[in-house]
């Protein structure tokens, strides 16, 4: 039997300023907003032209507000409303943690449509830039997951070589999921989305990107779900599955939905130059 690791007890907080304090998961957050407006203001120029790169800067704040507010309620509302409904107060406390991806990705969609609209953007085609660089900010986020030590996986072998004993998790061998999901949700889908996106043939049918993205994050969530262990106020639900692969599955739907109508519909001829070129001087 091989000696199981022991989780390496990482400080949650990065940096304290006094009575402030940098958090990892925050830094995630920040880091993954940062650099995935940096790669989005390349994609946007790629032809057919999505979008200038002022607006590229400018979604940055549409985008953190979408995250951050529709993490926030997609958690209250999907995971633990009872508790909420009686403590309204904690809502707003999210430094104590409580996010979800799904809501999350819910309030991205609404500011993606907002700002499409404000800035007449063709919104699908605005989209499949945008969800090229969603997996940066995943995989950060489960790194920091890890880093915190929570949402840790199933009971596993002693004999896996990277079983680990998380200190909130009990005495047993734990998958480490987050890393999982990191690699997954993050690496993997990073990869197939930006090879997918440097093909002309791809970013010239509206919605391809964006629902490959979809269909993409909703299997490998459905996968890691199998090792990660539920929330304990949840648990399993009914048949075994989990809340996450539950939410996953609309998405894959949708996903697929997605890349079929975009093959159904005329190619995009792009923003035009001179409109683009006003934005950049604006």
């Amino acid at each position: 039997m091989l000696p199981v690791l022991m989780f390496p007890q990482f400080d949650p907080v990065l940096i304290h300023f006094g009575p402030l304090a940098i958090r990892w998961y925050a830094l995630a957050y920040i880091v993954g907003l940062v650099l995935g407006v940096i790669l989005l203001k390349r994609l946007v120029a790629w032809t057919p032209r999505a979008a200038s790169t002022r607006q590229a800067d400018d979604f940055l704040t549409w985008a953190t507000l979408g995250v951050v507010f529709g993490g926030r309620l997609g958690y209250v509302l999907f995971y633990q409303p009872g508790f909420y409904l009686t403590h309204p107060l904690a809502i707003i406390e999210v430094w104590r943690g409580g996010m979800s991806f799904h809501g999350g990705a819910s309030g991205v969609i609404i500011a993606l449509a907002l700002f499409s609209w404000r800035e007449k953007l063709n919104f699908l085609a605005f989209s499949d830039r945008v969800t090229v660089c969603v997996p940066i900010g995943l995989g950060l986020g489960r790194v920091a997951n890890f880093i915190n030590g929570e949402l840790w996986g199933r009971q596993a072998s002693d004999s896996l070589p990277w079983a680990m004993i998380f200190p909130n998790g009990g005495p047993i061998p734990r998958h480490p999921s987050e890393l999982y999901e990191a690699l997954t949700e993050g690496a993997l889908l990073f990869t197939v989305m930006i090879l997918a996106a440097r093909r002309t043939t791809l970013r010239e049918r509206p919605g391809f990107l964006a629902g490959l993205f979809l269909c993409g994050y909703g299997c490998a969530r459905i996968f890691c779900e199998f090792f990660r262990e539920p929330d304990a106020f949840l648990g399993f639900l009914a048949f075994g599955v989990t809340m996450g692969q539950i939410l996953s599955l609309p998405m894959i739907v949708a996903g697929v939905g997605l890349m079929i109508h975009a093959f159904r519909t005329p190619r995009y001829a792009g923003v035009p130059v001179a409109v683009d070129h006003a934005h950049e001087v604006a």
